[in-house]
């Protein structure tokens, strides 16, 4: 199975350079010539999807579905602040959720074409007093460290289940929630998170390289790696040597300076979430970024000017869980989808709060699907289907969020 993936991923990538990853950046979108009759034959079969899917179900949001480089169906729909009735626009960046990861992980391999680290590595090497041995950087990056979820461990509600009596004297469980005073107070930072780890020394939830278990722990510590190894940080060194030389002029990176113009996401009924404990967190997420500006994202990664495509094809689209079933796996920074009858999914979804994201890449079919809600809705999700009109199978599967 892997010599085949190899050789779809090769196929899929030979319409752009292969670089090394420290040349000058270039997001130009090339067209490659689809007639305006294939592109309306397209507009007319995501229509009814997208009106079906989304419209219907309160979308609150922006939809970019682009085909060989070139935008064949955008749209954006309903508040993007509540409180003053501003509207959503090409230009409304959104909360991506854990479409973060799939940047903190380029720019860990970026560092690694050049030379700055090896995946390899111990992360005792730039987070020194770390408690838990054995954790190499590409273990971080699969989800295969074994390190619980820091969202978990530092709430201040904690639960338990305890045995009791129902009303008809029947003995049952019940959870019950309760106040730890030990666990984090505050607005927490990528720091307090490692702090408050080697102070309280979190029981880890498996040994290192064991089994695949998606933890948002990792990305946490993989934004520190990257301040150490630059000397800047994350926010700053994302907006220099990303953001900025792809001309994706509305992303940034949401820390703890920016919580005076915060602007929340909303619940199905329109109430508003506020800044909670670990909304200054980054890396695992608080990148905040447009339907455009995400697919230059797309079009950089698919020509290899930012990474290497060899780099992105044989590391970080290879699937490294093996002792798990089925279809679906987990490589640097992306979910990998191999369907039976069908080429590879490369994608990365998202939640926080009332903001679910969809970014689904088509590599073979050169196609991709962004979706990005501010109003959670679970459509959101079911509607990277829409993916079915450019490679013309049938698509039912709900992929990991």
């Amino acid at each position: 199975m892997m010599l085949s993936i190899l050789a779809l991923l090769a196929l899929s990538c030979n319409s752009g350079p292969d670089t090394t990853g420290n040349e000058p950046l270039n997001a130009s979108v090339r067209s490659v010539g689809i007639s305006a009759e294939v592109k309306e034959n397209y507009r007319r079969a995501i229509q009814p999807m997208y009106r079906s899917l989304l419209l219907n179900t309160g979308f609150s949001g922006g939809i970019l579905m682009a085909k060989n480089g070139e935008i064949i169906f955008e749209d954006y729909q309903g508040l993007y602040n509540r409180s003053n009735g501003q509207l959503i626009d090409s230009q409304s960046s959104f909360h991506l959720a854990s479409i973060s990861k799939t940047f903190t992980a380029s720019v860990i391999l970026r560092l690694y074409e050049q030379g700055k680290l090896d995946l390899e590595d111990p992360l005792e090497t730039y987070i020194p007093g770390f408690p838990y041995s054995g954790i190499r950087l590409k273990l971080l990056l699969n989800h295969r460290s074994g390190l619980p979820k820091y969202e978990h461990f530092m709430n201040d509600m904690e639960s338990r289940l305890i045995r009791v009596k129902n009303r008809r004297g029947k003995w049952v469980y019940k959870r019950q929630y309760y106040r730890d005073p030990h666990r984090f107070k505050g607005l927490a930072t990528n720091k307090d998170v490692v702090d408050y780890m080697i102070r309280h020394k979190v029981k880890p939830v498996a040994r290192p390289d064991t089994r695949y278990q998606y933890c948002n722990t990792n990305y946490v510590l993989l934004a520190l790696v990257i301040e150490k190894l630059t000397g800047r940080s994350y926010p700053d060194y994302l907006r220099d040597s990303l953001f900025v030389p792809l001309g994706m002029n509305n992303s940034y990176v949401f820390s703890l300076k920016d919580t005076a113009s915060y602007v929340p996401s909303y619940n199905h009924r329109n109430a508003p979430y506020r800044l909670e404990t670990f909304d200054a967190v980054y890396g695992d997420k608080n990148i905040y970024s447009t339907a455009r500006d995400l697919f230059k994202w797309n079009e950089v990664l698919k020509r290899g000017t930012y990474v290497s495509v060899t780099t992105l094809q044989d590391l970080a689209y290879q699937p490294y869980s093996h002792e798990t079933r089925g279809n679906k796996n987990y490589g640097l920074g992306w979910h990998l989808y191999f369907p039976n009858d069908a080429p590879p999914v490369i994608y990365h979804n998202g939640w926080w709060h009332g903001n679910n994201t969809v970014f689904k890449r088509l590599i073979l079919d050169d196609a991709v699907v962004i979706i990005l809600g501010n109003k959670f809705n679970r459509n959101i999700w079911a509607a990277g289907k829409m993916s079915s009109v450019f490679t013309g199978l049938p698509d039912t599967t709900l992929l990991e969020n």
